[in-house]
């Protein structure tokens, strides 16, 4: 039986107050974030790093003083594990992280080791975007050196599973909270550089993407919009910010429901900034209710749809996308666009 190994990649999160300096160093230090030379990027990450290590350790205090990212990850591993088993895959599941342990070159010695036929690589970004996906595949590519024709899953914005996991969570919360009237849905993602985006990343095109795929399958709440959450620095990020999409609500009377469309996992960006620092926002404004919806975690759909998107790639060469989304043309950094032109 051909033996199968799935790498899924996430971002990581420091697992103690002491690996928090470290962990912000190996974020900012990735030529996909800071974009100069590493002469002048390391130095810079390092005075970030240290700049930013009592404010990341307070935040990460208030989740027990690490992030919950990891095992949460595992677990997503073992679902999927189990379900790809149950369709008659001998297969593993690894977790790679981008930033902190497990680190991919551990992993990849892990999947050597395991010496499978065939790899795919499945970003838990379901959004592409170089600054994610595009950093992970290139680390990969670079430390591993083990049998196994490769292949991997570029994104899956619009893909039926996780679409589902999204709506379900979303409604739920609504009915739990009594369907209360004069409430806006809003659709909250990790921001990105304006540059980014404007350089032919696809990731904006990508998140809202995903939020029309949702809003259509919630009629009840046709009052939405895509906001941004965890802008940094002095440079033009994407909006508007979730910060500006409260201030607009109370503005307008109205109650939120945030749901954050680019993470499938809680971590600090949910269960800090979202949880905490934005219902305080809302709550100082009177915005009420505020509600949030949970990442998709192991929702069955999702892991549906993961287990779907791995044998959708074994058919595949390359990094593809799994579903019905293709990038428009002028997306230059996208994955797929960018094996139509090799």
């Amino acid at each position: 039986m051909t033996k199968l190994a799935v790498v899924l990649f996430n971002l990581g999160g420091p697992d103690g107050p002491a690996a928090v300096r470290p962990f912000l160093f190996n974020l900012f230090r990735d030529p996909a974030i800071i974009q100069l030379p590493a002469i002048a990027r390391y130095p810079l990450a390092a005075a970030i790093a240290v700049g930013r290590t009592k404010t990341a350790q307070a935040n990460y205090a208030i989740m027990g003083g690490g992030s919950p990212l990891l095992p949460e990850t595992k677990a997503q591993a073992e679902a999927l594990e189990t379900k790809l088993r149950a369709a008659g895959h001998d297969a593993r599941v690894f977790v790679a992280m981008r930033y902190w342990k497990p680190f991919a070159a551990e992993t990849a010695r892990e999947v050597a080791a395991f010496e499978p036929d065939e790899i795919v690589l499945l970003p838990l970004y379901p959004q592409y975007s170089t600054t994610t996906t595009g950093s992970s595949l290139k680390q990969w590519a670079g430390v591993y050196k083990g049998p196994g024709r490769v292949r991997a899953v570029g994104c899956y914005p619009t893909a039926d599973g996780l679409i589902e996991a999204h709506a379900a969570e979303i409604r739920r919360v609504y009915e739990r909270a009594g369907r209360p009237a004069g409430l806006r849905l809003l659709f909250s993602a990790h921001g990105l550089p304006q540059r980014v985006v404007d350089a032919g990343d696809p990731y904006q095109a990508q998140i809202e993407a995903t939020a029309a795929a949702i809003a259509a399958r919630l009629p009840e709440l046709a009052d939405w919009q895509v906001c941004y959450q965890s802008r940094v620095g002095r440079l033009v990020w994407l909006g508007p910010s979730i910060d500006e999409a409260i201030h607009r609500a109370a503005l307008d009377d109205k109650g939120v429901l945030v749901s954050p469309i680019a993470f499938v996992s809680e971590h600090v960006e949910t269960l800090v900034e979202l949880d905490h620092e934005y219902a305080a926002a809302a709550k100082r404004l009177g915005v009420t209710p505020y509600l949030r919806a949970r990442t998709p975690g192991v929702a069955t759909s999702f892991i549906d749809a993961l287990a779907a998107a791995v044998t959708d790639a074994l058919g595949r060469a390359g990094a593809n996308p799994y579903g019905p989304w293709l990038c428009p043309a002028g997306h230059a950094k996208c994955a797929c666009r960018e094996q139509e032109r090799a």
